[in-house]
């Protein structure tokens, strides 16, 4: 679903799971905000050429967390691009997403997906690619956690920190988060923001009274 021009929330569906990645492009890059499960390089491939964007212009992967959801196809798209994709994510969740440490919530599966990170991420961090993306370390779901806001389309990829159900955000998904008091405090900093969309990577968009939404989840 577009968004704002060069602003595309995916939907993929794995094993009756649709998450939604999203994926930022401009005539000289594509940047993707996490990967899928394992085994999604191909989906994210044929979702990609419906908008119009070649796999090959993919250059930049951000990695909101370690979670296998969201760092599954991460191997795969490494080993057919190689040098070209530069991988960002935050030192806190960096060793997970290499394989250093077994995995915080997935840590019994056997050969967990893992990758290369080039740059680690702190918060309020600004990165140039597609109009501006601003970095907001919101711990809580995993140490390392961050959300990211797309400065031009007033967009805030919340990723995990919430969820969605039918255009409404619903909080925190408590089976799936390790610090709640963290996680609480983490969607306040959203408050400040002027957001027009949410997307969240279960449940997908949101655009209706945003501030008295993420007002009313955080006060929980």
């Amino acid at each position: 679903m577009e968004i704002f021009k060069g602003v595309e929330m995916l939907q993929l569906e794995f094993r009756g799971n649709i998450i939604h990645p999203t994926l930022l492009w401009d005539q000289e890059m594509a940047v993707l905000i996490d990967t899928g499960f394992t085994g999604q390089i191909e989906d994210l491939r044929v979702a990609m050429k419906k908008v119009g964007v070649s796999f090959d212009k993919l250059k930049v992967i951000i990695l909101t967390h370690q979670d296998i959801d969201h760092i599954g196809s991460l191997p795969e798209i490494l080993q057919e691009c190689g040098s070209n994709i530069k991988v960002y994510a935050h030192e806190l969740d960096k060793p997970y997403i290499r394989g250093d440490l077994p995995l915080l919530k997935d840590g019994q599966i056997e050969n967990p997906p893992k990758g290369k990170v080039n740059e680690t991420l702190i918060d309020s961090q600004e990165l140039s690619y597609c109009g501006g993306i601003r970095v907001i370390h919101t711990p809580g779901h995993t140490p390392g956690y961050i959300s990211l806001y797309l400065k031009q389309s007033k967009t805030l990829i919340a990723g995990d920190s919430m969820y969605s159900v039918d255009g409404v955000i619903r909080g925190i998904h408590l089976p799936t988060v390790l610090d709640l008091k963290e996680a609480r405090l983490s969607l306040k900093k959203y408050l400040d923001l002027d957001i027009e969309t949410v997307v969240c990577y279960h449940g997908g968009l949101t655009t209706n009274n945003i501030k008295d939404q993420i007002q009313k989840v955080s006060s929980y």
